[in-house]
């Protein structure tokens, strides 16, 4: 199977490769309107809009008093055991994990299931250290295999087929070909078993970090995650900052939000309370906990009163699952850790506007993200939002501010503002444009890329009216 290698910079040429793929559009629109019937099903009875209040309020209530509320949290943590480190950004955070495990000897690490840990690119960092990183959750499985990033946040492998998956396995692994769904899995718990036996450290991602218990949640369907964190003898969390919640009663409602907009379930198969290592009592669970709390640009998202609702994001990955464009061109046509529109308003933080231009205008702005965001993050406002940093025309605080902003763009629009002030040069330009429309240039800059450029009329509409009225007055005269 062919690897491919995608980049933010090149959006438009994935894109249109993406569309002009048959098979990747009919795995993702499959896929896609079954995870839309399930989430609507899922809320059954319940009142939708209000556990959406609820939700939002959590979140900005834990965004308000973010500062205050990780400090609670690393002096919970370490009262009950688990040893904190913090990290400016991605390099950082992979360094203080890398030397964990060299500390430890450690040459096998099992990897549950962490976007932040894709966003760093902590297995390249590992593997280039001498250690072994190995993804456990069955779709980043599959994803490593074929030497791959995600292409959704919640179900990694969701661009390949069960006939791709079987081809990439009987390849890598030497199972049989079949399109036996319980004999792949099998075979991939199989592989995975002893891995998690032989792994020296478990590395996690969290869902919710509480700040008033010191107690890290971690949502899973496969069980990879309980083992992650329980059979190896040190278990490694790593999160972004924005992940914690004042309250351990603040959970509920999230988890109950966050499994019905992911997967349409009322619960998941495995909801995991870490709240520290192994007692000397007890007889399993690893011997140290170690929490990595990653910045990586947050700090300046929590800056902007607007763009802070950025951070509200539960992962749930609904509004890439609703998306007109994420659900046609797929998450790898991005380029980035996270796809579709929750990516498109987060990752110009962690790269830049530089590299990551393209992004907010990669959206109709049909308002579908918005609607069905369950802590109802205002995603349009803030693709527009950052639509004007990217010309310039914002409050210049994201990294390469104004990098789409063009010179000869911006005086034509001063002129056309300058004309449509002044009555009689209106008239007068309309006028000779009409006159030489068969002048107009077919190619307008990149507005004609997808349209046909308009040509003036060769009678402007104020003087076919007064013709009409001077018609009509003539008749009524006669």
């Amino acid at each position: 199977m062919s690897v491919q290698t995608y980049t933010p910079q090149a959006f438009h040429r994935q894109a249109h490769d993406a569309l002009g793929n048959p098979q990747i559009r009919a795995n993702f629109r499959q896929a896609m309107d079954g995870l839309m019937t399930k989430r609507r099903d899922s809320f059954g009875d319940w009142d939708v809009e209000a556990l959406r209040d609820l939700g939002a309020s959590i979140r900005l209530r834990a965004l308000a008093k973010l500062p205050d509320l990780l400090e609670q949290l690393e002096a919970n943590c370490q009262a009950n055991g688990i040893q904190v480190h913090w990290a400016q950004d991605g390099d950082e955070a992979c360094r203080l994990i890398r030397e964990l495990c060299e500390a430890r000897d450690a040459k096998r690490v099992i990897k549950g299931k962490s976007m932040v840990s894709e966003e760093m690119h902590l297995n390249a960092h590992l593997e280039e250290a001498g250690i072994e990183a190995l993804e456990s959750d069955l779709g980043e499985y599959l994803v490593q295999l074929n030497e791959q990033t995600p292409s959704h946040i919640i179900m990694p492998a969701i661009h390949l087929n069960t006939d791709e998956i079987s081809d990439l396995m009987h390849a890598k692994t030497g199972t049989d070909k079949t399109r036996d769904v319980d004999y792949l899995t099998a075979a991939a718990r199989q592989q995975l078993r002893e891995r998690f036996m032989n792994a020296d450290v478990g590395v996690s991602g969290v869902n919710f970090a509480v700040a008033e218990t010191g107690t890290l949640c971690l949502v899973e369907n496969e069980g990879n995650g309980r083992m992650t964190t329980t059979v190896p003898p040190v278990h490694i969390a790593v999160t972004g900052i924005e992940k914690v919640v004042e309250h351990l009663h603040d959970v509920p409602p999230l988890y109950a939000l966050l499994t019905r907009s992911a997967t349409g379930q009322h619960v998941t198969t495995y909801f995991n309370m870490i709240s520290g290592p192994r007692k000397p009592e007890e007889h399993d669970g690893p011997r140290e906990v170690h929490l990595v709390l990653v910045d990586n640009g947050r700090s300046s998202i929590y800056q902007d009163d607007e763009l802070l609702d950025t951070l509200r994001c539960i992962r749930c990955g609904a509004c890439m699952n609703h998306c007109p464009v994420y659900t046609r061109v797929g998450g790898h046509t991005y380029g980035t850790t996270y796809p579709g529109p929750i990516g498109s308003i987060l990752m110009p933080h962690l790269q830049g506007l530089e590299a990551t231009q393209d992004l907010p205008s990669a959206s109709s702005l049909c308002g579908a993200c918005g609607e069905v965001c369950p802590v109802r993050i205002p995603i349009p406002d803030l693709l527009v939002r950052l639509r004007k940093e990217a010309v310039g025309e914002g409050r210049g605080n994201v990294e390469g501010a104004g990098v789409k902003r063009n010179r000869k763009e911006v005086l034509a629009w001063k002129g056309w503002q300058w004309l449509a002030t002044h009555p009689g040069a209106w008239r007068a330009s309309t006028s000779v444009a009409g006159k030489f429309r068969a002048l107009t240039p077919s190619k307008l800059g990149p507005w004609t890329q997808y349209r046909t450029a308009p040509k003036p009329a060769s009678t402007p509409l104020h003087v076919l009216v007064k013709r009409h009225r001077q018609v009509n007055r003539q008749e009524g005269e006669s």
